[in-house]
């Protein structure tokens, strides 16, 4: 009996960007399932709320068999366990995220050695693209069509006209 290969891609995607969006594509086609997990994350103040974070990326990820879309809160290894998944899967724009999520590998290789991380590059158009400038654009009336899927472009503006 074959195993089964899980990742999982974590973040807050507030909101998904296409460089997420990039990044699960190409886990998917290495893994037999893939796991978004959106992270609850009290300590930032996202803009779209848990529940609208996981309504966007399910339906930027829908058409994706391998992919399911979940939130979770606490420990990231504890979420794994729980969900048989073996492997962290990150995406990687610059070096200055290479230190970050290194650190990052480190503490959660410390904390359950079996787990790996996984760093995957976006294609180049979509190295310069955050989550935070996506928002700063936004909130500034700009235009973020070409950042980040149209039902993104869409919350955005329903959320800030009311």
């Amino acid at each position: 009996m074959a195993m089964t290969k899980t990742a999982v891609y974590p973040g807050t995607f507030d909101p998904i960007t296409l460089g997420h969006l990039d990044l699960v594509e190409r886990a998917a086609r290495v893994f037999d399932r893939v796991m978004v997990a959106v992270a609850s994350n009290k300590n930032k103040n996202p803009f779209f709320s848990l529940q609208e974070r996981v309504a966007l990326a399910m339906a930027t990820l829908k058409k994706m068999s391998n992919v399911e879309v979940v939130e979770f809160d606490g420990l990231l290894v504890d979420f794994m366990h729980a969900n048989g998944a073996t492997i962290i899967v990150r995406g990687v724009r610059m070096v200055s995220d290479f230190d970050y999520e290194f650190q990052l590998a480190g503490m959660n290789r410390q904390l359950s050695p079996e787990i790996e991380s996984l760093f995957l590059m976006p294609a180049q158009n979509y190295s310069c693209i955050s989550s935070s400038f996506v928002r700063e654009i936004a909130l500034m009336g700009g235009d973020i069509a070409s950042f980040v899927p149209d039902v993104v472009v869409s919350a955005f503006q329903n959320k800030l006209r009311k």
